[in-house]
């Protein structure tokens, strides 16, 4: 007997203020499908404060106790879980709510034109729209004009598939009006072609002087100056408690995605969880324990394979982005990286994290960049913000990558 459409994601929200709301999910298993979900629950701006995961291998059921961001659009969120969800006849080959069962297709890209007056803040509050509107971006560039314009250059995608038509393009161009309301001057949207969001630039473009320290995927003796992390990061893992699985036990501070970013090292590990539970404790500790197999079944024994997985978890969660401010001759230049999945997604909300955090900040930016670069055979999503020094800064460096940092991991 099958489940009801409606009964794949069901969302409880709290009955009190200050309460989590509580997701569960009961669909079809795949490996990978945990860091999927906890990608979207993380693009939504939610965290995850607890979540309880167990599947036979062919049925998963989840739950996710969150918090945060009171305007969360509810119904739409349950709609990007379920379609996230595998079919029912993966599993049993019923029949299931989703009948389509090829490969998604590669979504269109648009460049999106927006050119308006200068004013500190503005970046952020176009890319605050494009967010809520479920537009992707792919890449950015931004530049200011000597009177005082801005044009953006944004190459996104859009989640509802709609950007071709008129009605919404005319919906992001009111939704951008009312965010910029007398500054917007211009904003166009065409189709272009899917090889702009390629990796075309090459890790020679970036300073040499960070490519060491930004882009090191082995636990630094000493961290950067002035970044406040988790600076303890416990992994260990275990055999002898389960005949079948390895036994993953990690304590850490709590840090925005940080669920995500533990599922998404899993997955690109083609690792499987059977079982696991995640609880943020107070002072933001966190424990998390994962009952785990292999692609073939069977648990983890081979030191050598332990030790690379137990490594780049305690990277991951030490530091699942970098970020420095630099000199680029005269100018100061903030540069943000975060790994991109095998599977080609990047983080969520990265870029409307660093345009808030310098908004905070009361810092303008001239110019920006996002480009993918190929460093060590893996890739990185790399965010480059020439930063507006008309007067000077208006902070030291070091609070401005203090501050970026802070916002991104979400402990200001």
């Amino acid at each position: 007997m099958g489940i009801l459409h409606d009964d794949v994601v069901i969302i409880t929200e709290p009955e009190k203020e200050g309460d989590p709301s509580v997701i569960t999910i009961n669909c079809p298993d795949k490996t990978g499908l945990g860091c999927d979900l906890c990608r979207i629950i993380l693009f939504f701006g939610l965290s995850i404060v607890r979540g309880d995961v167990s599947t036979d291998g062919k049925w998963c059921f989840l739950v996710f106790w969150v918090v945060g961001n009171p305007g969360t659009r509810w119904g739409l969120l349950k709609k990007r879980l379920m379609e996230t969800c595998p079919s029912f006849s993966s599993a049993s080959g019923i029949s299931y709510y989703r009948h389509e069962l090829q490969s998604p297709k590669t979504p269109d890209v648009f460049l999106l034109k927006f050119c308006c007056y200068d004013r500190k803040g503005i970046l952020h509050d176009v890319t605050g729209v494009l967010c809520e509107l479920e537009l992707t971006i792919k890449k950015v560039k931004v530049s200011t004009t000597p009177d005082g314009k801005v044009m953006d250059l944004f190459f996104v995608t859009d989640t509802r598939e709609l950007l071709h038509t008129n009605k919404r393009k005319d919906e992001v161009s009111d939704h951008l009006k009312a965010a910029t309301g007398n500054a917007m001057i211009s904003c166009d949207i065409e189709m272009v072609g899917p090889e702009v969001t390629a990796c075309s630039q090459s890790s020679s473009f970036l300073p040499s002087v960070l490519m060491e320290d930004m882009f090191h995927l082995e636990i630094p003796d000493e961290l950067p100056i002035g970044l406040v992390t988790s600076s303890c990061v416990s992994v260990n893992m275990d055999n002898s408690l389960s005949p079948g699985h390895t036994l993953v036990q990690i304590m850490c501070k709590d840090h925005k995605g940080l669920l995500y970013d533990v599922m998404r090292t899993l997955k690109d590990y083609n690792i499987q969880i059977s079982y696991g539970r995640f609880s943020s404790k107070q002072r933001r500790n966190c424990e998390i324990d994962l009952f785990i197999v292999q692609a073939d079944g069977k648990k983890i024994v081979d030191p050598s394979k332990q030790n690379a997985l137990k490594s780049r978890l305690q990277m991951e969660l030490l530091r699942p982005l970098r970020v420095a401010v630099v000199s680029k001759g005269p100018d100061t230049e903030l540069l943000v990286a975060n790994p991109v999945e095998l599977s080609g997604k990047g983080r969520p909300l990265v870029f409307h994290d660093i345009t808030l955090a310098l908004k905070m900040l009361n810092t303008g930016i001239f110019s920006a960049k996002i480009g993918r670069h190929l460093v060590k055979d893996r890739e990185w999503e790399v965010y480059r913000v020439l930063l507006d020094e008309g007067d000077g800064l208006p902070v030291p460096r070091n609070k401005i990558e203090e501050g970026v940092w802070k916002k991104l991991m979400g402990w200001d």
